[in-house]
């Protein structure tokens, strides 16, 4: 574990959001080092909003929504009340890049330049710059038309749109079916519109190897802190159940060299596979944040705390290499996914259910004219027992209605009467 103990100076931390896992940790290891920590998040039931070490939450606008009243919120935020640190933890780190010199008088911020966070934020500037320094990665093809995307196709191959995060916008096509197959999910998704695509698409040689992930932290273009893991059990939205860190120097030389080039000030993640047929470590994906750190700081490196030190203006040296071999287990992966798997089970019983009750009440009207036949019954007498068939039907299903209704209200009562989580 990182040394967090003897903390000099608490300083007052805003985490920008606290709903995804990434949040979580870092909320977790500011307060274990004894950290003042506030977090703004649209949801009321975020993931962090549960953690014992966070002092305050504050219900902000969402940024994808309403981009506008969400920087509005947090600068307002700022103003009112004093905060040593604006730490950006996803997505929110794009807009602050953008408006930085607006930021960073009212708290300390560990961004670079918007033309350098743009060129790591989409995928496709990504390839492009590792092109240009000519870095390892996949055979990568870029194209703005699906008559483009369908004359470049080899199968197999990975379809990306140029952003994405938590393995959104990625499709595996191994034939021309499957190309369509994508093609019409970008449409309907409106991505794409009478051929041509809203962004630019990538198509990737598809490599058969190991994915891994590495993490860093630098300081106007140096790199002052370095991890990686591999992934060990998956969980859901393409994060990791349980990770174990490994020593990839190779790769810190070829992040130190992205970060050089762009100038990188703040944190800095890429994606990388491992050939099974080679040792040569392919670059495939760039997150401009700083993702789940825990296992980093498990390690012996306290990667929050060093952009802590570089936000506030700090020139902090280099950390030594974390240790190799470190296995965490991130169980809130493993109750997303079984979470996810049993709403879908309990939506397919409910569908069963109702196919049952229905042909219940079929056979049950069947039976009841059949009766009715075979006794000679007046045409009234049948008209009679279909209104009252009819009549069942309507009960049945205000009755199946009310218990569908009770069954949604439990579920919802239990997701929102979780207990204050320890961290």
């Amino acid at each position: 574990m990182a040394d967090s103990a003897n903390v000099q100076k608490p300083l007052r931390v805003l985490v920008s959001e606290g709903n995804s896992t990434s949040a979580r940790e870092a909320v977790t290891i500011l307060g274990l080092s004894g950290h003042l920590v506030e977090v703004c998040d649209p949801s009321p039931w975020c993931l962090a909003r549960f953690s014992r070490f966070v002092q305050k939450f504050h219900r902000c606008p969402g940024l994808r929504d309403d981009p506008a009243g969400f920087l509005k919120f947090v600068e307002d935020l700022l103003a009112a009340r004093h905060f040593d640190v604006l730490l950006p933890i996803h997505e929110q780190g794009f807009l602050f890049a953008r408006v930085q010199e607006r930021l960073g008088d009212r708290a300390g911020l560990a961004l670079p330049s918007f033309v350098s966070y743009r060129a790591a934020h989409g995928k496709a500037g990504f390839s492009r710059l590792l092109d240009q320094l000519g870095l390892p990665q996949p055979v990568t093809r870029i194209v703005k038309s699906a008559d483009e995307l369908r004359h470049v196709a080899r199968f197999p191959a990975i379809i990306k749109t140029s952003i994405g995060t938590a393995s959104r916008g990625i499709w595996f096509v191994r034939d021309e079916a499957d190309l369509e197959g994508a093609l019409q999910e970008l449409s309907a998704q409106h991505l794409s519109a009478n051929g041509e695509f809203a962004d630019e698409v990538l198509m990737q040689e598809w490599v058969a190897g190991t994915t891994e992930k590495a993490q860093a932290v630098f300081c106007r273009g140096k790199l002052i802190g370095f991890h990686a893991y591999r992934q060990i059990a998956a969980g859901v939205g393409g994060g990791e159940a349980i990770k174990q860190s490994v020593s990839r120097l190779q790769v810190r030389a070829h992040l130190a060299t992205v970060g050089e080039k762009l100038a990188w000030h703040g944190a800095l993640c890429v994606d990388y596979i491992l050939r099974d047929d080679s040792d040569t470590p392919l670059l495939i994906d760039c997150n401009p944040r700083l993702v789940e750190p825990m296992n980093a700081y498990l390690a012996g490196v306290d990667l929050v705390g060093l952009l802590l030190r570089v936000s506030q203006g700090e020139v902090p040296a280099a950390l030594t290499e974390s240790r190799a071999g470190v296995r965490t287990h991130l169980a809130m992966q493993v109750l997303l996914a079984r979470r996810h798997a049993a709403r879908y089970f309990v939506r397919m019983l409910a569908l069963v259910d109702r196919r049952r009750f229905i042909c219940r009440q079929r056979r049950r009207a069947d039976a009841g004219a059949a009766g009715l036949a075979q006794r000679g019954a007046a045409g009234d007498d049948r008209d009679a027992l279909a209104a009252r068939s009819e009549a069942g039907d309507q009960a049945g299903a205000r009755r199946l209605g009310r218990a569908s209704a009770r069954s949604q209200k439990h579920h919802s009562d239990r997701e929102r009467g979780f207990p204050k989580a320890a961290s």
